[in-house]
């Protein structure tokens, strides 16, 4: 009984909030879950900011959390390391969300969407803040849209 508590507690606590790669489906399942959309825009294998908002926000419990319940995730990623490299209808779709959502070629770039793709609020460049602070700034912008 003891281990089951323990088994438990350890699963409770490994919340999982799961990346998708698919923005049309992304897009559907905030609509349906009334939801919103954090895209985020990444170099895996090369940006060290990117690197860093992944471990530090986007890795942290309290942020993984909130995303289950709140948010439907996706991340746009360019690798440019050829073993990391994404197949082509991948790449092509992480370049069609380039080009609507970050012209400009910024990575990291975060953005807060509503399910019908409109822009709530943008983070530009590593965010520098607790994960708390940032799931604060999050259901703020969230409520704030509503």
């Amino acid at each position: 009984m003891k281990l089951l508590t323990i088994l438990l507690t350890a699963f409770l606590l490994h919340v999982s909030a799961d990346w998708n790669l698919d923005f049309e489906k992304a897009k559907s399942e905030a609509s349906q879950g009334h939801k919103y959309i954090l895209l985020n825009f990444s170099g895996s294998d090369w940006c060290a900011p990117c690197i860093k908002l992944k471990k530090d926000i986007f890795e942290a419990d309290a942020f993984k959390a909130y995303a289950t319940d709140h948010l439907v995730l996706v991340r746009a990623d360019f690798p440019r390391s050829k073993k990391n490299q994404l197949d082509k209808a991948q790449t092509a779709r992480n370049e069609a969300l380039a080009e609507t959502y970050n012209t400009q070629g910024k990575f990291p770039l975060t953005l807060l969407l509503d399910a019908n793709g409109k822009v709530v609020k943008v983070w530009d460049g590593y965010v520098d803040k607790t994960p708390e602070a940032f799931v604060t700034e999050l259901d703020g912008a969230t409520r704030a849209a509503n």
